[in-house]
């Protein structure tokens, strides 16, 4: 499978992440927003595992340290969740309900 290389207005502007949900606002003015329940490293971390992120990869990607969690903004913006999370298991996640 041949990867697309990001485009300069998908990079990184600015990163805000609360209890639910993570939002990348981009260079060209887009606002791209994710459920934690996507990434259960995320979602599971404290608050201040979650706000000790790094913008990696040239201002494409996030990094946390505290968690070993990467995220892509291409991955964003295809809407690919974490490996091993499954629709079930993010309606479950979304719902709070026990699996």
């Amino acid at each position: 499978m041949r990867t697309l290389e990001p485009k300069a207005g998908e990079k990184i502007k600015a990163v805000r992440i609360d209890e639910d949900v993570l939002t990348v606002d981009l260079a060209d003015g887009r606002t791209v927003s994710t459920p934690l329940a996507w990434y259960p490293r995320l979602l599971h971390a404290t608050p201040e595992q979650r706000n000790n992120f790094i913008i990696s990869g040239a201002g494409f990607g996030i990094h946390w340290p505290d968690v070993d969690e990467d995220l892509s903004v291409q991955g964003m913006l295809a809407g690919a969740a974490a490996p091993g999370v499954r629709g079930s298991s993010l309606i479950k996640s979304l719902r709070g309900t026990a699996g």
